[in-house]
Parts: C-alpha cells; structure tokens; sequence
C-alpha cells in the first residue's frame, strides 16, 4: 500500500464525523406499492434516472447523511457530485453489508424494526454505482435459521436488486452462510458446507486478539446452539480465527448498512456488531462463556443456580450429540428452556445465552471482527494499516426497541445517519436509543489503545435531544444501560 493511499484510510480511524437526516412528517417507509423505490424529487447527480410518481423521501434522506459527512462537499449540487468517489477509484470492488438477521420477527413488532428495509439500501446502491464499479455484492450471513428466500420477498427487495440487475449493473447478491438450518415438517436439519471453502479466509488475530485475555476459559466458549466443541479449534490461547467471507478482504469499500436496534447481548446493535455477519460458520464467533458470573466461572448469567447450569449441560449435550436425531434434540431443547424459565419465576435476569449486561464475551468478538475488516489482506494477514475503506450508513428510520435482535419493537426515529468510522456511528445510534455509551462495553471499549484501532478516541456526546421517548432496553439490560438526562 502507498504512503499516500495509507494515510488517507487513517483519517477514517480519527474521523468522528457524522451526518445524520430525519424525516419533516411520520417516521414511515415508503409504500410497498412504491418498489423498487425510486427517488420522487430529481437530483443532478442523476440525470438521467426516472422520478417516481409514489412520495420516497427516504432517498433524499440517504442524500442529505451523506452531504452532511461532507464528502466531495466541493461538487456538491452538480451532475459531478460522487459522494462515495472520495473512498474508491472507477473499477473498484464494493461489498455492501445490510442487517439481513432473520426472516421474521419473533415477536409483534413486524420487519420494518428488524432488517434494513430496502428503500434505504435502494438510496445506498444508487450512489455505489455512481463510483462506476467493476463489482458490487449485496451480502450477508444471516442466523442459521434464516429462510433466505423469505428474507428477499420483504417489502420489495426483489424489486430493487432487480432493479439494478435489469440495467446491467454488475450487481451480486450473496448469502455468506456456510451452514443453514432447515424446517422439514417441525424437524430442523442442518445442512452444512453450502458455500465452497475457497470462499472463505481464515483470519487469525493470535494474541491480539480482545479474547485473549479471557482465553483461559476458552473452553467455556459458546454460541447456544451450536456444538461447543467445533469452536475449540479456532479459539484457545494464543490463536483466535474467523472464517471471513473472501468478497469482504476482496473489497475496496464496505458499505456497511445496519438497522438500528437495541441488542439482548450487546446492549445496541448497529455499525460495530452489524460485522457479526461478514464471517461464515457461528462456531468461529464465542457470544459468552459457559457458567455464572458471581462464581466466576463464566459470563452467562449473572447469579449461579442449579436449574441454569443444568439447562447448560442439556444444551451442550444436545447440541453436541443429538444434531442427527431431531425428535430427541428437541426433547433436550425443550427440557433446557423449561428449566431456565422456572428459575426466572424467582430471578427475571436468569436465562441461558448471555443475553445480559455482565457478557463479557461478545463485544470481544464483535470488535476483532471490525479490526479484520480493517486491517486483513486478501490473504488474511493482519497488516499494520488499514487495507480497505468502510463507511456505515444507518437505517434507524423505525428502529428497534426491547427484545432485539430477533424479536424487537418499533421506535418511531425516523433518522437515517452516515459514519466513516463504526464506533462513532454506534456512539450517534446510543443516543439515538437514549442509552449511555459507556455503560455498553462495545462502545465503552471501541475506542480502547490496541493494536488494530478501530477509533482513535471516544467521540463527544452528540449535542441534540431526539424529540421522541427512548427506547426500551432489553430485559437483561433494563436499570443498567439507560442514559441520565442530558443537561
């Protein structure tokens, strides 16, 4: 890498610049009736794209975070204006990664809190293609049990890939997924190795690793259904890898594209835990460890019970021994669940996946992921400066509130904001939320001295007062993640 080409994606780790838009009326999207959601106003910078006749002003609020960030801010208003020609040269490669998490929303609460809605990635795509690529794949590894194909049917999301796709735009659309979960009649069956290895880099952070020093444990690592025993060797001491998605360590930009929501592990999900989706296989991600924390044996729940570490052993068991016997798998799951809600009849905090405010694990993960889609090459080789460009685009229009990431309620923001770097897009999102940055570890921790920065230093409090009610934090973060009133 030049010197020149160096120093310019530093600016991203000491950028805190934000640009952040909201809607004059109602915080909705654009009618489905409205696909592929073409702009209703035209602009100079497309000349010769058609107007709508369906009111879209999600497209000029994608318009306006950008111009607030402030790139090519000198041609700003003319048929030049190239906004995302500041990080990447005609003939680049671009990966733009939305929050594609599940199909459906496990509870009441619809789609539009649950996943980017494509009026925003429509916005977003339109200004990818300004930049005259040579590649453009719309990706990500959504949870195991994500129906791909149901994922793609919401709110005309077929109509906007098609959309570009018709006008030969060099547009993919990829599921970064390695192994899914099938329904087949109420019996699920795993169905590995979809993807080729060769679509894949191992990345290996070593001893720099943010788990590193809680690697002790490392055989306590978990994500709760998947075997424990398949993360073992890729996270011990002295070793911690990630199977990244090769379009990612190919890409010149990432154009991250997250949905804003409150997160029952992390506290929020948004720029920085959106990263969670560029790698392949859950048994390369520990999302907490195994045991109690007031025992000090783990970090999956707070208060040790017998019924919670019995429903741990069943889980283990199950998810290490029965995969090949649905019925019988299910008969554990089940036995596993019920154990943990008797306890939470005398503890609220008590359940079985990390899912609190003392998961010392995940934001771990979390930030070694956006440390390799900074600084990995194309081989997975950790390098000493950043290797690519990374800009996040938000869709916090109808956020998420209360049981997220799965199963989120609406919060009416009606924002869209831009970030050059994730941590202050996550510090802008907790405002957002009403939540206080510093009680959230992924955020506490971002900006951390660490080889591998991913933010210089902690950005200042955004100084504005959202004129809507704060979110509601998910149960295991109630009383704990809440901001004071700002002054």
């Amino acid at each position: 890498m030049s010197g020149v080409k160096g120093q310019a994606l530093e600016t991203m780790i000491h950028s805190a610049a934000w640009g952040l838009r909201r809607l004059n009326g109602p915080a909705v999207y654009p009618l489905l009736g409205a696909a592929p959601f073409a702009p209703d106003e035209g602009f100079p910078e497309f000349p010769d794209l058609p107007v709508g006749s369906v009111p879209n002003p999600v497209f000029a609020l994608v318009r306006g975070a950008l111009r607030d960030l402030g790139l090519d801010a000198g041609r700003f208003g003319t048929p030049q204006w190239n906004p995302l020609g500041d990080l990447v040269k005609p003939g680049g490669r671009i990966v733009v990664k939305p929050n594609w998490v599940l199909h459906r929303n496990e509870g009441a609460g619809g789609m539009d809190c649950m996943i980017t809605h494509p009026s925003v990635l429509r916005a977003v795509l339109e200004y990818v293609f300004l930049t005259q690529p040579s590649q453009v794949v719309l990706g990500d590894a959504p949870l195991q049990g994500c129906d791909f194909r149901q994922l793609l049917d919401f709110g005309g999301l077929r109509a906007v890939i098609r959309e570009f796709q018709e006008r030969g735009l060099p547009l993919a659309v990829e599921d970064f997924r390695r192994t899914v979960m099938r329904d087949n009649g109420g019996l699920k069956r795993v169905v590995e190795e979809l993807r080729p290895a060769p679509h894949y880099v191992l990345v290996d952070l070593g001893p720099d690793s943010l788990l590193e020093p809680i690697s002790r444990d490392w055989k306590k690592f978990r994500v709760t259904v998947y075997d424990p025993r398949k993360m073992r060797p890729h996270h011990r001491p002295g070793r911690h890898r990630y199977l990244i998605a090769r379009e990612i360590l190919e890409a010149d930009l990432v154009v991250n594209v997250p949905k804003l929501k409150a997160h029952k592990k992390t506290g929020i999900t948004c720029c920085l835990k959106n990263l969670i989706g560029i790698n392949g296989n859950k048994e390369f991600l520990p999302h907490h460890r195994k045991g109690a924390a007031d025992r000090g044996t783990g970090d999956d729940y707070a208060h040790a019970h017998w019924k919670l570490s019995l429903a741990e052993h069943l889980l283990d068991f199950a998810n290490g021994h029965l995969r090949g016997c649905p019925r019988l798998y299910r008969l554990f799951e089940r036995v596993a669940w019920r154990q943990m809600v008797q306890r939470r009849r005398r503890d609220s905090t008590a359940q079985i996946e990390g899912s609190w405010h003392g998961n010392d694990t995940i934001w771990r993960t979390c930030l070694d992921l956006n440390r390799a889609l900074l600084y990995a090459d194309r081989q997975g080789r950790m390098q000493e400066t950043p290797r690519r460009e990374e800009i996040s685009i938000v869709d916090a229009i109808v956020a998420g509130q209360g049981e997220g990431p799965l199963a989120p309620d609406p919060l009416l923001t009606g924002a869209v904001f831009a970030v050059r770097n994730p941590a202050v897009g996550d510090f802008l999102g907790a405002r957002l939320l009403g939540f206080d940055a510093a009680k959230i570890p992924l955020l506490r921790h971002a900006c951390d001295e660490m080889r591998w920065r991913i933010c210089a230093e902690a950005p200042a409090w955004p100084d504005f007062d959202p004129p809507f009610p704060p979110a509601r934090a998910p149960r295991g973060w109630a009383g704990h993640v809440e901001a004071r009133p700002h002054p």
